[in-house]
């Protein structure tokens, strides 16, 4: 097993996913804070609802829709001069979360709205007999009731986000993905390769475990 992994420094490893793990966890914070709130705009300006305003929400699903089409790596280079304005550097963990937010939020924003839209009419028109105000109703109905929706939808933002930090590495982000990247393909080393996808495969696993938990936490069926 030493022969196997003579290539694999672990110190090096354990930084690697220590920046992976501060890429995915910036990231998805800041994710889940304008994704949230772009898929409930969405959602209220979409034909029919309660704040229905064609305009808003053809130029918002653009926004949307551009950002979403876009293949991660691609917006990764684009962003450069962007990341470089916002944070002071493209490179490292802080370079690497800019990209990764624009590349996530829009495709967040869509899961959420889609959550919302499942939510029971009966549960709004409820709320608004009871003189609720648009306020009101999204964070005491749409949102409580759209809640395993929201949290499964941020289950599957988390886990593309772990390879969008893979592909990061490429423009010099750091974390396992540069490992696998630098050594695993560029030098040919195995055993580095196969490492950092292990320890990949595992924090998908961590991530679908912990996010079905939460959505069964919050089910109310």
């Amino acid at each position: 097993m030493d022969a196997f992994f003579a290539n694999v420094d672990w110190p090096e490893i354990a930084r690697a996913s220590r920046d992976t793990l501060l890429m995915l966890s910036g990231s998805m914070a800041l994710t889940v804070a304008f994704g949230i709130p772009l898929g409930v705009l969405l959602y209220l300006s979409g034909r029919g609802r309660l704040a229905a305003n064609p305009v808003v929400n053809a130029v918002l699903s653009l926004i949307v829709n551009i950002l979403r089409s876009v293949p991660f790596i691609i917006l990764l280079i684009v962003m450069l001069p962007v990341t470089v304005l916002l944070v002071g550097t493209s490179l490292g963990v802080a370079g690497a979360i800019p990209p990764l937010v624009f590349g996530a939020a829009p495709f967040y924003a869509r899961l959420v709205e889609t959550a919302l839209r499942e939510v029971d009419k009966g549960v709004v028109e409820a709320t608004q007999a009871m003189g609720g105000s648009t306020f009101q109703i999204v964070t005491r109905a749409l949102l409580p009731e759209a809640m395993p929706g929201i949290l499964a939808g941020a289950t599957v933002t988390a886990i593309a986000l772990v390879s969008y930090t893979a592909m990061a590495g490429v423009v010099g982000a750091g974390g396992l993905g540069d490992l696998a990247i630098r050594f695993g393909y560029q030098r040919f080393q195995t055993d580095v390769m196969v490492v950092t996808v292990v320890l990949l495969l595992l924090l998908v696993q961590l991530l679908q475990m912990l996010g079905d938990r939460l959505v069964a936490a919050v089910s109310h069926r």
